[in-house]
């Protein structure tokens, strides 16, 4: 059987579910090694240019441009794409910046414009197809230890 090409990535979030991800790693790092190529998770190994994968973990909103582009280029080289944590499903709590008043958002424009970010914050599926979803803020580790089962044990 072939492994499982697996990439993990990061937006705007806290970064809890990559603490999960990497916790659970310690637990199950003998048995998904056997089973799974981490190509792509800045984590684990260097960063290397971005190449076809059998899924792609996403965690954390959009809130850019350049991480909308990013996003898009990860789906087109994903066969399967999971949406991770609250922020990467619902947008929340990194889009609560949309609600704003008008004070609020003048209070933070110079930070906006400082990092390129958009107006507005975005879940992933706004701008992408999302194949499945583990919810949570972090991840619920028993539905990703679930899943991350069910694909590997998928026919590819």
């Amino acid at each position: 059987m072939a492994k499982l090409t697996v990439g993990w990535f990061t937006f705007t979030c806290c970064e809890d579910s990559t603490i999960i991800f990497t916790e659970l790693l310690n637990q199950h790092w003998q048995d998904w090694t056997k089973k799974i190529d981490f190509k792509y998770a800045k984590t684990l190994r260097r960063s290397v240019d971005l190449g076809p994968m059998d899924v792609a973990f996403v965690e954390g909103a959009i809130s850019s441009v350049k991480q909308s582009q990013k996003l898009k280029q990860i789906r087109s080289l994903a066969k399967i794409l999971v949406a991770i944590g609250s922020c990467a499903i619902t947008g929340q709590p990194s889009a609560q910046r949309n609600e704003f008043n008008q004070t609020q958002k003048a209070e933070i424009k110079t930070i906006l414009e400082r990092f390129d970010y958009a107006d507005k914050v975005q879940k992933l599926s706004d701008l992408v197809a999302v194949d499945h979803s583990v919810p949570g803020c972090p991840m619920d580790e028993q539905k990703f230890l679930s899943l991350i089962n069910k694909l590997i044990h998928a026919p590819n």
